[in-house]
């Protein structure tokens, strides 16, 4: 893939999980993609990673993902952005978050997510 396009297919992930379209999103990921989150050091299937859209969908109904900068760099983009919405009991809420993407075949093969992990704490009350 060009950088042009990889830069388009980053933007077009990044609406596909906000607008928390869980088949568009799957359909960004090859079909044995791996995601890896800093916060527990485990590697997650792509189904898995879709049950964590789709409850993220249910629990933080207005998120926001606001890029702050993305790089394009050999096979994959690397992106930072903030999460932001309202928790389930009326708070203001956000998350700093980190991507590495390593693409193959115009999809994602694996996704490394950094996450602010006492930001992500204050989600398990709500069940994740």
């Amino acid at each position: 893939m060009t950088p042009e396009e990889i830069e388009q297919f980053a933007a077009h992930f990044v609406d596909t999980v906000q607008r928390g379209d869980a088949e568009a999103m799957r359909a960004c990921y090859a079909p044995d993609g791996v995601i890896w989150h800093n916060t527990d050091g485990k590697e997650q299937s792509v189904d898995e990673n879709i049950a964590v859209l789709k409850w993220f969908v249910e629990t933080l109904p207005d998120r926001t993902y606001t890029v702050q900068r993305r790089e394009v760099i050999p096979n994959g983009f690397v992106q930072q952005h903030v999460l932001s919405a309202t928790l389930p009991d009326g708070k203001k809420w956000a998350m700093d978050a980190c991507v590495v993407v390593t693409m193959e075949g115009g999809k994602i093969k694996r996704l490394d997510e950094y996450l602010d992990s006492a930001k992500g704490a204050q989600l398990r009350e709500f069940g994740r």
